[in-house]
């Protein structure tokens, strides 16, 4: 049996959401290329650049939570639509700051309005999608968001030759239409819907569409507690236990590079093929991978993805030839591929009613969280220490939330 076929039975919302995430990565042009922007266009000192990055990733750990809430209030389809069109707007104004504390602010409300789209698509997916559905689902999530980074940042690589200018209207205009994409759809399914009822002689509500689908109870029936979800002890247990692991997948961007480069001697284009493959194994194996594997209990999945991620950034302490550093990186892109598609799904077993869209944004910041600290300490750790003392502590660290892991309780929320 072809296992793809088996996304068939996913609800369409499912494949919506997942299309507007698809044209929305795939004019993902600013971000990696906002230092290089500043310091080349702008004349801006590299070291004072990067500030940028760590304002975006302060402004991502914000928003995650506050996303989250309002998804609970007001849909999480209509903050992803608000994020969308928003985003698009101030990349197309961008430009406009020229000295660095103006670009520090507009990177921090870009950052702040972009970023709330990651967790009210968890959510949307979350709620759309059937309990047994949802592992397969969050993989093909992560599929349109990889096929859309692997045309995005290649095609801007291209385009900044032009004009640097260029892709902030790029990414900006994508982003509007990612928002259309979501504004469309549901006056196009209303039409087939109701073209389908009128053959079949059965009333059918046209205005249950995504929005509906994908909607959450009103204010009044969700509690009002300011700790709010942060007092279910096993979220926060499992959010803590994600946080060595996730420290480890940042790596990526950050020691590796320099490791390869610096201390193996190895060209860039070397680092850049690791992506490549990567980014080639997400699309070809996770789906199917997640949709074998959705009979598996969610403890027993996150445990083998947190011990890949260890043992597949822990080998490099012992590699140098490039053969078995890329066999690393299947070792670890098989750990990502399990790990991150169930603790998404598991996020959304263990959320309270009506408590979706804050448990993701809460998911979502745990993962600016590493964002914000995982880059420096590998580089500071790779500088001080060298090679050997980094991937040793990626190792410990993996199992550490392999550890944690291993207490996680199965069970949905009381319902």
């Amino acid at each position: 049996m072809n296992p793809w076929r088996s996304l068939r039975e996913l609800p369409r919302q499912v494949w919506i959401v997942c299309a507007a995430m698809l044209v929305n990565r795939a004019g993902t042009m600013v971000l990696p290329f906002l230092v290089l922007y500043l310091s080349q266009s702008l004349g801006i000192a590299p070291t004072r650049a990067a500030l940028a990055l760590t304002v975006y990733g302060i402004a991502a750990m914000i928003a995650g939570p506050i996303a989250g809430r309002l998804c609970d209030r007001l849909g999480s389809v209509q903050v992803m639509k608000m994020s969308l069109f928003a985003s698009g707007v101030l990349l197309l104004v961008f430009p406009l700051a020229q000295t660095l504390v103006a670009i520090l602010a507009m990177t921090f409300v870009w950052s702040f309005v972009s970023e709330a789209v990651r967790p009210a698509a968890l959510a949307a997916v979350a709620e759309l999608a059937a309990p047994g559905q949802r592992r397969a689902a969050f993989a093909l999530i992560r599929l349109a968001v990889n096929l859309g980074m692997s045309v995005g940042p290649a095609a801007a690589g291209f385009l900044v030759l032009l004009s640097f200018h260029a892709i902030f209207w790029v990414d900006g205009l994508t982003s509007i239409l990612a928002g259309v994409v979501l504004l469309l759809w549901p006056l196009r399914a209303a039409k087939v819907l109701g073209s389908a009822a009128a053959l079949l002689e059965e009333p059918v509500d046209v205005a249950r569409d995504i929005e509906a689908e994908s909607a959450t109870p009103p204010t009044a029936a969700v509690p009002s507690d300011v700790l709010g979800v942060l007092r279910d002890r096993r979220l926060v247990y499992f959010l803590l236990a994600l946080i060595p692991v996730y420290l480890i997948f940042f790596q990526l961007t950050s020691a590796m590079p320099l490791f390869l480069v610096q201390h193996l001697g190895l060209p860039e284009s070397f680092f850049g093929l690791i992506f490549t493959l990567n980014t080639l194994l997400i699309v070809l194996v996770e789906v199917p991978l997640n949709l074998s594997m959705a009979h598996w209990e969610h403890r027993r999945a996150l445990v083998l993805g947190a011990m890949l991620y260890a043992v597949g950034f822990g080998a490099l302490a012992l590699v140098t030839d490039r053969a078995a550093i890329l066999a690393t990186v299947v070792i670890w892109t098989i750990g990502e591929m399990i790990l991150l598609p169930t603790s998404a799904a598991y996020i959304a077993e263990i959320a309270p009613p009506g408590k979706q869209g804050e448990c993701m944004g809460l998911y979502s910041m745990t993962f600016s969280l590493a964002f914000s600290f995982g880059p420096w300490l590998g580089a500071a750790t790779l500088e001080w220490f060298g090679p050997q003392v980094l991937w040793g502590a990626t190792f410990v660290s993996g199992c550490v939330s392999a550890l944690l892991m291993s207490r996680v309780r199965e069970g949905q929320a009381n319902r």
